[in-house]
């Protein structure tokens, strides 16, 4: 039943991103024409394709499967970031735009900066969590690199995610207070694939520190983010949308070339942790 659901709302995803303006996605375009529809399709091709060394398993043989396959990557610089980011987090409405993360705003791509009313590349993990900063490799990776207002990235700092807090302006629905931020309901399950991604992708190797999720949110710049319990619930209650599944879809065609598998599997988050 799981794996019905999923293709269901992955097809109905679908439907939507086509009417989206912005780059075309020739790989899943080059699907439309199957008899189960093209988000089945494809799900398959990468599943026998791209994933086929995880399918089937679980736990840590599973993570350990992912971070093999999503480690073969095109690593990008950080003054990169601002033009894959006009493009991966384009406005579906408005082509000449970007759409905030945690404010659900829609701002001029030519308002990248450090100003106020400008926005910025906010690190969904932090930065400071694994101290690499904006080097490359985590500190560049796209997957969990945002644009978001400059002052409202700056009342998220370096908090841990869990419920609870209070309003703020330009928030769009995000909370915050004094240890912790939860973002507005539409994205909650995209902080959630962002943050298991990082903890699947960078497991010590290549001079950066083993990120993990845990339980805490106190965890300053120790290499932890939490809270594990509720990045699962936001996972499971806020599946992947079309804007989520395009974004993941256009980094992996032109600009790094690997997947979040946390975007296409969700119910891979309940099969590791």
């Amino acid at each position: 039943m799981l794996a019905i659901r999923i293709g269901r709302r992955r097809a109905a995803a679908l439907a939507t991103a086509a009417v989206l303006t912005g780059l075309a996605v020739p790989s899943l375009a080059a699907n439309t024409a199957t008899a189960t529809g093209p988000a089945a399709q494809t799900t398959a091709d990468y599943d026998d394709t791209y994933y086929k060394d995880a399918v089937g398993k679980t736990g840590a043989d599973l993570k350990a499967a992912l971070h093999t396959i999503i480690s073969d990557q095109t690593k990008l610089s950080y003054d990169a970031v601002w033009d894959a980011l006009k493009t991966t987090d384009q406005d579906p409405a408005d082509s000449g735009s970007v759409i905030l993360l945690y404010s659900g705003l829609s701002r001029s791509k030519s308002a990248n900066g450090g100003d106020s009313g400008d926005w910025n590349r906010e690190h969904v993990w932090a930065k400071s969590h694994g101290d690499f900063g904006t080097a490359t490799g985590p500190g560049t990776d796209i997957h969990h690199l945002r644009p978001e207002d400059v002052t409202v990235n700056g009342v998220r700092g370096n908090k841990d995610f869990d419920d609870g807090g209070s309003a703020f302006t330009d928030g769009g629905g995000s909370l915050t207070d004094a240890d912790s931020f939860e973002p507005r309901d539409a994205v909650k399950g995209d902080v959630a694939r962002m943050i298991f991604y990082m903890a699947t992708r960078y497991e010590g190797g290549e001079g950066f520190a083993d990120l993990e999720v845990n339980g805490s949110v106190d965890n300053g710049s120790n290499p932890y983010i939490g809270k594990v319990s509720v990045l699962k619930t936001w996972n499971d209650e806020d599946p992947p949308d079309a804007f989520e599944e395009r974004r993941n879809q256009v980094i992996y065609d032109t600009y790094q070339h690997n997947r979040n598998p946390f975007v296409d599997h969700p119910e891979w988050v309940g099969a590791i942790w």
